[in-house]
């Protein structure tokens, strides 16, 4: 279920609404693609939709270190850890340098909407991470400039700082979580690749 953010103004949403319908007829069209192949890949399908729904449904909230309560603000791995947990019932490891060891690594030609995105902000891989939405874009909930916002991927500044994406919502990999939801580090193919091997463009 997609909720609103306590405590966001009214303008934003007024603001956001055009990028929120372009996105959702996105999923809508992407859905309709990936139907042929059966309830699963549908329900993985309806599963990436919400995840990149609830993210969006917290455009706006402020950045705040180490925040994980749309109440209060968000962090960059806060932010994905809320989403996935609200959207998907999957519990996230805190930081994004862990959440980069799970799942299904990717291309950046393979992205889809719900995919995680791994960028290095800080000297070091997999130091920032935001949830693929389709277009070329993403949200996440940077420190700079402050608050939950979707950006471009192709922008210069995040273009030189991909470090790769991973997949966690696969109509492949049923085995992703156990019963409980706890994504299991085991599913990951491998360690991610050094840095120097994904320094960007």
């Amino acid at each position: 279920m997609v909720c609103v953010s306590f405590g966001v103004p009214m303008r934003l949403w007024i603001t956001h609404f055009g990028q929120l319908l372009r996105v959702g007829v996105s999923l809508l069209l992407a859905g309709l693609a990936f139907l042929p192949a059966g309830p699963t890949r549908a329900h993985q399908t309806a599963l990436a939709a919400d995840v990149v729904l609830t993210a969006l449904s917290h455009l706006g909230v402020p950045y705040r270190f180490g925040g994980s309560d749309p109440r209060r603000g968000f962090d960059c791995s806060g932010l994905v850890r809320h989403v996935f947990q609200q959207a998907a019932a999957l519990d996230m490891p805190r930081s994004a340098e862990d959440m980069a060891g799970l799942g299904l690594r990717l291309d950046r030609a393979e992205l889809a909407p719900g995919d995680l995105v791994f960028f290095n902000t800080r000297g070091r891989a997999y130091s920032h991470v935001g949830i693929y939405v389709g277009e070329g874009r993403f949200v996440h909930a940077p420190a700079r400039r402050g608050q939950v916002r979707v950006e471009a991927m192709e922008s210069g500044y995040w273009r030189a700082r991909f470090n790769g994406a991973r997949r966690l919502l696969t109509a492949d990999r049923p085995d992703l979580t156990d019963a409980s939801g706890q994504l299991s580090a085991a599913i990951a193919p491998s360690p991610p690749p050094p840095e120097s091997a994904l320094a960007g463009p």
